[in-house]
C-alpha cells in the first residue's frame, strides 16, 4: 500500500517536472501575457501627469479638424498624435481616453516583439520568457502615451516587418513586408526625428548587409524607395504650410539636439549597462564564428547581432537627445536579452514547465523596481522605515543621516491627497491638487466661459482640456505649445507680444513655472502683469509647492 503511494507520488512530480508545453500553448500564455499588461491602466485612476497636456491638446487639434502646420505649429512631426486623436473620436475628447489610446498602442508593440522573435525562429519557450521581460520592463509602467516611447514602437513594427522580409519565402509577401519597413520607420521619423532617424539608419544598414549576404539589392532598394515614397506621400502636402519653418532639422531658429559631446560624455561616464551588453553580445558573436565569410555565410546570426548592437547604439545616442522620460530607452535590455538567449545553448528546454516558470520567476526577481514601488506602501506598514522624526536620537540610518530640507518645493506635497474635478468628462478619473480643482470651478463661473460668450481665451497652461471643459476652442496659428525656443520663437513671441499690448484676449491663462527655462516665457508673464489684471492664482496640476496658473482678464 505504502509503496503504491510512493510510487503514485513520484509518478505525479515526474508528470510536472516533464509537462511540455506546445506551440499553440504558448501563443496562447504569450497573448495573454500582452493582453495583461496592456490592459492593467484601464482598472487605475492616476494623478494628472506632468507634460501630458501636449499629448491632449495635439490630439485634440486633430479632433477638431486643425491642420498641421497650418493652424497650429509644431517642431516635428505630426504622426504621433493621429492615434490618440482617432481615440478622442471614438470614446470622446477626454484625458483617460489617452490612457485608452496607449492601451493600443502597448498591445501593438508586445505583438511586434512576438514577431520579431517569430521572424528569428526562437524556440517558444524562450520566445515567451522574452516576451514576459519585455512587457515587464517596458510596457508595465507606459501608462501615458508619449512620442518619445511611440517612436520606438512604430520602429518597432517597421523592423518586425523588415526581419519578416528578410526571412520569408514568398516574393510577393517578401517586398510587401520590406515596403511595410520603409512606411512604419517613415511614421517613426514624422514622429520623433531622432528615433526615427536612427530607425531609418539602423534598417538601412540591416537591409544593405542582407543585399549583399543574399545577393538581393532589391532589399535596401526598396526598403528605401518606400521610406522615400511615403516621405513623399505624408510631408508634400504641408510643404505650403510653413513645414519647413517648424519641423526641426537643425535650421534657424531651431538648433539640433545631436551633441557628440553630450552624447560621449554620457556613454563613457556611464552607460554601464549598454557596454556590458555590447562586449557579452560581442563576444557571444565572435564564439560562433570559424571563419571570417561566417559573416555572410551565417546571415541569420549576423542580422540578428547587427540588429541588437544598432539597438545598444541607438540607446546610447537616444538618453541623450530625448532625455524625457529618463529610462525611454529601457527597451535595449530586451533586445540584448533576446541575442543572449538566441545565441546560448541551453540544457533544458524553456518549453517544459519548470524551466520556464523558473526563468519567469527569475526576471521578476531581477527587474522587482518596476512593479515593487507599487507594494511597498503595503510593506511599509508591517516594516516601517526609519524616520529623523521617528528615529531615537542615537539611530542613524539611510533615511536619516542627513536632514532633508523643508522647504524644498517638492516637500508637503501629498500626490495622494488629490481629488477628482466634480462632473468633468474631461478630467474623469484624473486627481489634481484641491487648489487647482477649486480654481477651475471658479473659472466655470466667470462671464467669459458662459455658453455664447465667445471671449478670446488664451491658454498658457497645462490644463489644456479647459479648451473642452469650459468650451471654448485653441486659437488657430499658433504653436502646439509654448516652450521658448523649442516650440515657440521670436516669430511668435513677437506675436504674443503685439497681442497683449493690444489687448485682444478677454481672458489669459498662464502657468508659472520657474524652475523651468521659459517653459512659459517669462517675458509674457512680465507683460501680462503690465497690461491685465491678475484676477485669480492657484497651484498647477504638478508634485511641487511653488507652481502657479494665473489668470489675467482685462482691466476695467
Amino acid at each position: 500500500m505504502i509503496n503504491t503511494i510512493q510510487a503514485s507520488q513520484l509518478d505525479s512530480s515526474s508528470k510536472v517536472k516533464t509537462f511540455q508545453f506546445n506551440q499553440v500553448q504558448i501563443s496562447l500564455l504569450e497573448a495573454a501575457v500582452i493582453l495583461a499588461f496592456a490592459f492593467l491602466p484601464l482598472f487605475l485612476n492616476y494623478p494628472y501627469r506632468i507634460n501630458i497636456f501636449l499629448s491632449w491638446e495635439g490630439a485634440y487639434r486633430l479632433y477638431l479638424g486643425h491642420v498641421p502646420y497650418k493652424d497650429f505649429g509644431l517642431p516635428m512631426g505630426y504622426a504621433y498624435w493621429v492615434i490618440p486623436a482617432l481615440f478622442f473620436k471614438i470614446f470622446g475628447p477626454y484625458m483617460f481616453t489617452l490612457i485608452k489610446a496607449q492601451v493600443f498602442m502597448n498591445l501593438v508593440a508586445g505583438f511586434a516583439f512576438r514577431s520579431l522573435l517569430q521572424a528569428f525562429k526562437l524556440e517558444s519557450g524562450k520566445r515567451l520568457v522574452l516576451v514576459v521581460f519585455f512587457c515587464l520592463t517596458y510596457l508595465f509602467f507606459n501608462f501615458w502615451p508619449w512620442y518619445n516611447q511611440s517612436v520606438f514602437i512604430y520602429e518597432l513594427i517597421g523592423i518586425a516587418f523588415l526581419m519578416h522580409g528578410f526571412t520569408t519565402q514568398k516574393a510577393i509577401r517578401r517586398w510587401v513586408y520590406v515596403s511595410l519597413a520603409g512606411f512604419f520607420v517613415l511614421v517613426s521619423f514624422l514622429t520623433k526625428q531622432d528615433g526615427g532617424g536612427l530607425a531609418f539608419v539602423l534598417c538601412a544598414v540591416l537591409s544593405g548587409y542582407m543585399s549583399i549576404a543574399e545577393r538581393k539589392p532589391a532589399f535596401f532598394a526598396i526598403f528605401v524607395l518606400s521610406f522615400i515614397i511615403s516621405a513623399a506621400a505624408l510631408i508634400l502636402p504641408f510643404l505650403p504650410h510653413d513645414f519647413l519653418y517648424w519641423f526641426n532639422y537643425g535650421q534657424d531658429p531651431h538648433y539640433s539636439r545631436m551633441s557628440s559631446g553630450d552624447i560621449l560624455n554620457e556613454f563613457f561616464s556611464g552607460s554601464q549597462w549598454i557596454k556590458f551588453y555590447a562586449v557579452v553580445l560581442t563576444l557571444l558573436y565572435v564564439n560562433k564564428l570559424s571563419h571570417w565569410r561566417d559573416i555572410f555565410s551565417n546571415s541569420r546570426d549576423t542580422l540578428f547581432y547587427l540588429l541588437c548592437m544598432g539597438i545598444l547604439v541607438q540607446a546610447a545616442i537616444i538618453q541623450v537627445t530625448s532625455y524625457i522620460p529618463a529610462d525611454n530607452n529601457i527597451y535595449f535590455h530586451s533586445f540584448a536579452l533576446a541575442y543572449a538567449m538566441h545565441t546560448i545553448q541551453f540544457k533544458f528546454n524553456f518549453n517544459r514547465l519548470l524551466p520556464l516558470t523558473a526563468s519567469i520567476v527569475v526576471i521578476f526577481f531581477w527587474w522587482s523596481g518596476t512593479y515593487y514601488k507599487y507594494i511597498q506602501k503595503v510593506v511599509n506598514r508591517y516594516l516601517p522605515q526609519t524616520t529623523a522624526s521617528a528615529a531615537k536620537a542615537n539611530v542613524v540610518s539611510k533615511n536619516t543621516f542627513t536632514y532633508k530640507q523643508e522647504k524644498s518645493v517638492w516637500t508637503g506635497v501629498n500626490v495622494g491627497s488629490w481629488i477628482e474635478l466634480p462632473d468633468s468628462k474631461a478630467f474623469a478619473r484624473i486627481s489634481m491638487p484641491k487648489e487647482t480643482v477649486a480654481g477651475i470651478q471658479k473659472l466655470k463661473k466667470m462671464p467669459a466661459f458662459a455658453p455664447g460668450a465667445n471671449a478670446r481665451i488664451l491658454n498658457m497652461t497645462e490644463l489644456t482640456p479647459l479648451a473642452y471643459e469650459l468650451g471654448f476652442e485653441p486659437e488657430k496659428g499658433t504653436p502646439l505649445w509654448y516652450h521658448l525656443n523649442v516650440s515657440m520663437f521670436d516669430r511668435e513671441m513677437d506675436f504674443y507680444k503685439s497681442r497683449i499690448n493690444s489687448h485682444y484676449y478677454d481672458v489669459v491663462l498662464f502657468e508659472y513655472i520657474p524652475d523651468l527655462n521659459n517653459f512659459y516665457p517669462f517675458e509674457l508673464r512680465d507683460m501680462l502683469q503690465q497690461e491685465y489684471a491678475l484676477e485669480d492664482s492657484f497651484f498647477a496640476p504638478r508634485p511641487q509647492n511653488n507652481t502657479f496658473i494665473e489668470v489675467y482678464v482685462k482691466k476695467k
